[in-house]
Order: structure tokens, then C-alpha cells, then sequence
């Protein structure tokens, strides 16, 4: 039988830039997947506008670490070779690598372009605030270190719709380049009357050669690294139609096991809704409203009722297109979505993911290593690594929940006979001491079961009718389970597809 799957996003926002990422991903593989994981999602391949950029800053899409352009040849993860060989080991250890792909703006262009524009108001792009008018835009790119390798197409202002920046007037403000078929996209987001733009200069997928030059690239990408799986980043800020196109092509290149999770910060379930139905449901979304719900449970504390936390969540509704996460490097402290769960409710949180039938869970690297920057965060290896044991070794079979209590809830998964020592019995408090009467089975009576925590020293010895009563601390989790018999994560068994 098939173990259960889990992504971890191998990055956090502040990683040091010392090009050594890849080396530690290649290094690390093997470990990951005994703890559990069998993907990863990595963070933007292409070289940006220096070296210290996350990626997120994209400048040359085929540049992979390869030539010397912004100062730099490799990028902040390390260079090209050293990605192929990092996912070559994953992919040996049985970690299938989902690469991150920033395709909604380009920056630090090569040169400035005259054109004109028409300056809206940043909090209703659909309004216009003045008359054509010309202004000088950094929007030329022609990669002078790379030349016409891989692709010989140049970005000019034509390929764009929108800018930030007059070098003219040294001045900032949201620009919407005028001209022929130049508009916002309408297939987008409806956030500040339309949120076609978002920073840079961005890309204006209304334009065929754009459309083009894009999809080839994605194919070339798959070529050249061999990857299993695409992040899109920031995709309510891009044509849905071209998604769907995108989407499309990639699956058709490289087969139906082609994963592609999108990137669609927006919590409202109906739109979340249209934005699949729009893509044929070809690709899957993070649960933004569900990290929104660990966000607020986490500030409110007992007065937060446990009991409704999975409503009007993606993975309620949609549980087969739902990516369960917690935080990430833009919820994280001091970036641009800040919403961190706090500390105390963070285990609870991961065990909301990860010991549940449905949804795709992510373990963030910032919550399992630690984060840098202005805020140092301590990571939660232990806790997180108990919980995917849990994940890989109990968590299976049917479903049963006791959502009964506003600060004390529980869950049974009953196991399956192909995993031995599987089923589990999870109990979660944001108040007291709690417990939870829960039905495990009567082929259950007469085990002994441990809180595999460590929360709770005592055992719970299951019932002749196969129920017991099961304990949490305060504000904690409990996972109640057989002991554990092995340290690597499915031991002896398939855990591949």
C-alpha cells in the first residue's frame, strides 16, 4: 500500500544567500524522505535581480545559474549544475521536486524604453487618474550575458501592460501602458477593481507572443530539469485562461502525474471555486482560508470555537484539490502576508494537516528548521517530526470525528490491515485539560496506546467494546497510538508511486 504523501516547501524567506541551497537539498534528501516527505516544493530557480533575491524578482527565465548577468552567475540557491544534482538526488531517495515559477512580471530590466501610459488609481486600477502622457520605463530586456541561448526572444514594452516606475520623472505609481490591445486582463482577480498588476513590469498575456514564448519556456524548463511539478506563483494576478492553456501543455508535455499547485491568496471559497472550474481543475490550490482559520485561532485562544474550524475551508469543500499548509515564507513574520500562527497553537495546527484523510499538507521549512532575519524564530524539528511518524506509520483509514466541544475536539483514523500498527486516535485542546470518550474498534480491545507526544506519560488500555477515553493537556495535542516500532518513516515498505 501506498504511504501518504507530504510536500515540504524547502525554503523560508530569509535563507542566508550563500548559493549552498541546492548542495544542502541534495545533502539532505535522503533524510527528508525517511522523515517522511516525498516531495518538495523549492523556490524560484531563475536568476532574479541579484544574487541576495529570493527569486521572486525574476529577471531571465532561462537563466538557471548559468551566466554571468546581475552581477552573479549563480543565483541566491546556488548555480545551475548544482539544481540538476540536487533534484537527480531527490529523485533517488524517491522525492519528487516541485519547482516554483514566477510568470506574473519580469524586473531589472536592461534597458529604458519612451512610451506612454496612463497612471490609474492604485486602489481602483479600473479608474483613471490622467491622460496619456509619455514616461521613460525600465521594461527592455535582452540578457547580454545569456545572448540568444535557449531562446532568442527580447522583451520590450509591447509585452507588457503595466509598470511602477517613470525614470523620467523619477517617480512611482501604477502605470497602464496605453496603446493598441493594451488593457488590463479581465480573467483576474477583482481585488483593487482589477489586480492585473501587481509590481515590476507585468506581463501582458493578451499578447500571443507572449503566450508563446511562455508555454515553450515551461516545456523547455520540464526538459531541462526533469522536475516532478510546478508551483505558479501569484496566479490570481494572471489570465485564468492562460492558466488553464499553461496547465495544459505541461500536463500534455510530460504525462497526468504532472503536479501543478497554484499560488490563489484569496480566502473567499466562491472564488476559489470559479478559479477551478475556470482551469478544468487541472491543478490544485493552497487552502488560504484554512491557514486564515489557524491564524485566528491562534490570537483568540479558548475563545475560538475548535469545533467549526475546518468550515468554509478549501479542504472541506474541495478535498482532493486542497494543499494543506500552516504558514509560509510570505505568512511569515515581516513579509508581505504576514499572518503567523502563533507558537503555542502551531503543533495543534500541523496535526489539523497532517493526521486528517484529506488534503495535500506541507510542512514549511521555517517551522521545521527555524527562520532568520529580524525576528529569529526557533524551528519545531521534534514535535513536527513526531508528527509525521504519525503521518506516515498511523494515520489511515476511515475517518471518524468527535467535533462536538468549542475546546476540545477529536478524530479516529480506524488504520488498515496493509500497515502494521496503524490507526491513531488524535485529541486537541485551545482550554483546559480535556478528553474525548472515542471509538477505536473492538479488534482494538486489550491494546495499550501511548500519546506518542509525550504530552501525557500515562498509557490508555482500549476497551472490550473498543472505545476509551483519551487525554490532552491544555492548549495541546495528543496523538494516541500503538508505540511506534521503527524510526524511518515506512521502513521496509513501498512509499514510491
Amino acid at each position: 500500500m501506498k504511504r501518504n504523501h507530504t510536500m515540504m516547501q524547502f525554503f523560508e524567506w530569509h535563507l542566508a544567500a550563500d548559493g549552498n541551497h541546492w548542495k544542502r537539498l541534495a545533502d539532505m534528501a535522503p533524510e527528508l524522505k525517511a522523515k517522511g516527505i516525498d516531495s518538495v516544493w523549492v523556490p524560484p530557480v531563475t536568476k532574479a535581480v541579484s544574487a541576495d533575491d529570493t527569486g521572486y524578482g525574476v529577471y531571465d527565465l532561462y537563466d538557471l545559474g548559468e551566466f554571468d548577468q546581475k552581477g552573479t552567475v549563480r543565483t541566491k540557491y546556488g548555480t545551475k549544475q548544482e539544481l540538476v544534482e540536487a533534484i537527480a538526488e531527490c529523485q533517488k531517495s524517491g522525492i519528487v521536486v516541485y519547482v516554483d515559477l514566477v510568470m506574473n512580471h519580469k524586473a531589472g530590466a536592461d534597458e529604458k524604453e519612451v512610451f506612454k501610459v496612463i497612471e490609474v488609481d492604485p486602489n481602483d486600477r479600473t479608474k483613471e487618474i490622467s491622460e496619456p502622457f509619455e514616461i521613460e520605463g525600465w521594461t527592455k530586456f535582452t540578457f547580454p550575458g545569456r545572448g540568444n541561448e535557449y531562446s532568442s526572444f527580447k522583451w520590450t514594452s509591447e509585452h507588457f501592460n503595466g509598470t511602477d516606475f517613470d525614470a523620467k520623472e523619477e517617480r512611482t505609481g501604477v502605470f497602464r501602458i496605453a496603446g493598441e490591445n493594451k488593457t488590463w486582463n479581465e480573467n483576474v482577480d477583482d481585488e483593487f477593481g482589477n489586480y492585473d498588476y501587481l509590481m515590476f513590469a507585468n506581463i501582458d498575456y493578451n499578447h500571443p507572443d507572449v503566450r508563446r514564448e511562455m508555454i515553450e519556456w515551461g516545456k523547455w524548463l520540464i526538459d531541462t530539469l526533469q522536475c516532478g511539478g510546478f508551483r505558479l506563483d501569484a496566479i490570481k494576478h494572471i489570465n485564468h485562461e492562460f492558466i488553464k492553456e499553461f496547465a495544459a501543455e505541461m500536463i500534455r508535455k510530460r504525462g497526468q502525474d504532472f503536479y501543478i499547485v497554484g499560488e490563489f491568496w484569496n480566502p473567499n471559497l466562491d472564488a476559489c471555486r470559479t478559479f477551478l472550474d475556470t482551469v478544468d481543475y487541472q491543478i490544485d490550490l493552497f487552502d488560504v482560508s484554512l491557514h486564515y482559520k489557524f491564524h485566528e485561532a491562534s490570537l483568540a485562544g479558548r475563545d475560538f470555537d475548535l469545533s467549526k474550524i475546518f468550515e468554509d475551508t478549501l479542504v472541506q469543500t474541495h478535498p482532493t484539490h486542497a494543499v494543506t499548509f500552516v504558514d509560509n515564507h510570505d505568512s511569515q513574520p515581516h513579509e508581505a502576508l504576514e499572518s503567523w500562527v502563533g507558537d503555542w497553537f502551531k503543533p495543534s495546527a500541523y496535526a489539523l494537516t497532517l493526521l486528517r484523510r484529506d488534503g495535500y499538507p506541507v510542512v514549511f521549512y521555517g517551522d521545521y528548521y527555524g527562520i532568520g532575519g529580524p525576528e529569529l524564530v526557533e524551528g519545531k524539528k521534534e514535535i513536527l517530526d513526531i508528527l509525521l511518524s504519525a503521518r506516515c506509520n498511523k494515520a489511515y483509514g476511515e475517518q471518524e470525528d468527535y467535533f462536538d466541544h468549542p475546546n476540545t475536539i477529536g478524530w479516529v483514523r480506524r488504520g488498515v490491515e496493509e500497515i502494521e500498527g496503524s490507526g491513531c486516535a488524535v485529541v486537541i485542546s485551545n482550554g483546559d485539560d480535556g478528553e474525548k470518550r472515542m471509538f477505536v474498534g473492538e479488534h482494538r480491545a486489550g491494546q495499550v496506546w501511548e500519546d506518542l507526544t509525550g504530552s501525557c506519560e500515562d498509557s490508555i488500555t482500549i476497551e472490550q467494546d473498543g472505545w476509551a477515553t483519551f487525554h490532552v493537556c491544555g492548549g495541546g495535542v495528543s496523538v494516541w497510538a500503538l508505540p511506534e516500532t521503527s524510526e524511518d518513516c515506512g521502513t521496509g515498505t513501498d512509499t514510491t508511486d
